[in-house]
């Protein structure tokens, strides 16, 4: 029996364990396998493939069933995307099931997974901002959380060593405060989003309106097709235009014969080694037959995802580790941030009737922010800041969905392009606050038998602050830019509806008060990585994924320098 044990820990045995397949995993396990490294990937949920695992692709609503709603059913399966409007049957097959991994509220929190390969990296909207020393330097002005421990300048060159390799279109500003990207050429503004760049632009000198920095292709990168403008990004691009790691990371990996992916399968924990003070590997369960596996490595990174990487490391409990792996400083599970999301205005526009805008452009506008940039632009309301996306269009034949009129006429009225109309809500930064949490609860058990988290968030008295102020400034540059029957809007969304959950395992320089150090390691477990959004330590005002990207290449080739010098 014991020869048989060996052997069956040498074909579970690997160079590296990469937990989670998405924007940061996927990442990493390009970075590893073209190192060299022989690379498990362990993924929750089922194999996506790509064009053969797109069944929705090229549907048009009249090829569904309920034009593209869900059946009842669906909707308890996905209740917690169906309450916010982001799942349909065309996109359904790329989001959890909320009944087999529920989750406690114990604050109102929207928490949306997409538990197979490739993760929410065939959901995202694609946005790609880099950070900037703004940024980076904000809680050491401040005084909110702790300081990062890394600067702009650590993170530049693996910014544009990711974007070269996804390719990112957008418009270059020159703005220190939102460094610009290695750029593929930018969609195009329509007429309308031309218009209210020149008047915002004119009437508030220091602000800016440019098309979106995405992940899109706008011309061809490594037998990529560049964006056909269909918009149907969320069932997978056929023409791998976008970024997914489905797409782009993973093949990269796979082509090196380095890679493995085990789909279906839950990491319980980390297993720890206190003679050694490293992690041996992964105990991981069967999420079809719920049979308990263990897989093994020197080099291990967690990228499941900001909240199920802590659950992770929170289950991951020892005797060096009663209160989960790494949480010396008492930090882990803390300092949970989220964007503001959805407040802003909207209005229509008169003119432009010989003006259309052309495909549909899976893309829309943003406005940098213009707030607390400097002295001259300090507010004294709150801390920190916001940005503005949104986009213009003309209304269509959808306006007659509920009208009581019929006949040849209302027929034509349908077939004629409606007024222009456009919408701009913002992003606005959340603080680290160590009340913002997440904990272990043992009363209410996932389908393997885990414990789930307990969610207590809240958007506090900045964060209220900062809405505020993008309501009304949103109205006001509507009203300069021309716009009549201005509607200003606050949804009061919690924390979660953003999809950009951020912290809870923080970087930082002292150990004492954080749970990974500069190069994402966790500071008592130095072969375990956090690269997802779980490693955040502030959460600006733009978007994260592109710094997930950066992170995630730079601590995997810090990881395996290391690894050479005998270090991990």
């Amino acid at each position: 029996m014991a020869n048989l044990n060996i052997k069956a820990e040498d074909l579970n045995t690997y160079d590296a364990i990469v937990v989670g397949s998405g924007i940061s995993g996927g990442w990493v396990a390009k970075e590893l396998c073209e190192k060299g490294l022989k690379t498990l990937v362990l993924e929750k949920g089922r194999m996506v493939e790509h064009l053969k695992d797109y069944p929705t692709m090229n549907n048009e609503p009249w090829d569904l069933e309920l034009r593209g709603g869900l059946n009842y059913e669906d909707q308890q399966k996905h209740h917690v995307p169906h309450s916010i409007g982001f799942v349909g049957e065309n996109n359904k097959h790329f989001y959890t099931n909320d009944l087999d991994n529920p989750y406690t509220e114990v604050k109102p929190f929207i928490w949306i997974r997409g538990h197979q390969v490739g993760g929410r990296s065939l959901l995202w909207g694609r946005q790609c901002y880099r950070w900037s020393d703004l940024d980076f330097k904000a809680n050491a002005m401040d005084g909110h959380g702790v300081d990062w421990p890394i600067r702009y300048k650590d993170l530049a060159p693996w910014y544009e060593y990711v974007e070269k390799f996804a390719g990112i279109s957008g418009e270059a500003l020159g703005l220190p405060h939102l460094p610009d990207s290695h750029f593929m050429p930018p969609m195009e503004l329509n007429a309308v989003e031309k218009h209210t760049r020149e008047r915002i632009e004119k009437e508030f000198p220091g602000r800016h309106l440019t098309i979106g920095r995405a992940a899109h292709l706008t011309e061809q990168l490594n037998g990529r097709g560049p964006c056909q403008y269909r918009n149907k990004c969320s069932r997978g691009c056929p023409h791998r235009a976008y970024f997914s790691s489905v797409t782009v990371t993973l093949p990269a990996a796979d082509a090196t014969g380095n890679l493995t992916i085990r789909p279906h399968s839950v990491v319980e924990s980390i297993l720890y080694d206190k003679e050694t003070n490293r992690a041996t590997g992964v105990r991981v369960i069967d999420a079809e037959t719920s049979e308990v596996e263990e897989f093994y490595a020197k080099i291990i990174f967690c990228n499941a995802s900001a909240l199920s990487t802590t659950a992770i490391l929170l289950r991951s409990t020892s005797d060096r580790f009663p209160n989960g792996m790494g949480n010396d400083s008492g930090e882990l599970g803390h300092n949970l941030m989220d964007h503001t999301y959805k407040v802003g205005a909207m209005g229509t526009m008169d003119g432009f009737e010989d003006q259309y805008h052309h495909g549909g452009r899976p893309n829309g506008i943003y406005i940098p922010r213009y707030v607390n940039l400097n002295e001259a632009t300090k507010s004294g309301k709150f801390v920190r800041g916001f940005g503005y996306q949104g986009g213009a269009s003309r209304s269509n034949w959808s306006v007659g969905i509920n009208s009581n009129e019929y006949g040849e006429d209302f027929k034509k009225t349908l077939a004629q392009a409606g007024p222009w109309g456009m919408f701009i809500t913002g992003f606005g930064e959340c603080l680290p606050n160590h009340d913002n949490k997440v904990s272990l609860n043992y009363e209410v058990k996932d389908k393997w038998g885990l414990p789930t988290l307990n969610l207590d968030c809240e958007f506090k008295e900045n964060e209220l602050a900062i809405n505020k102020q993008i309501k009304e400034d949103a109205v006001e540059m509507l009203e300069r830019a021309g716009f009549k029957d201005i509607m200003a809007f606050d949804n009061q969304s919690p924390p979660g509806h953003g999809i950009h959950e951020m912290g809870t395992a923080r970087m930082g320089r002292d150990s004492n008060s954080s749970v990974l150090n500069a190069h994402n390691q966790i500071h008592a477990v130095k072969n375990v990585f956090v690269t997802d959004g779980a490693c955040m330590t502030s959460s600006s005002c733009v978007n994260p994924s592109l710094t997930y990207m950066a992170l995630s290449a730079r601590a995997a080739n810090h990881a395996v320098a290391e690894a050479k010098k005998n270090h991990l």
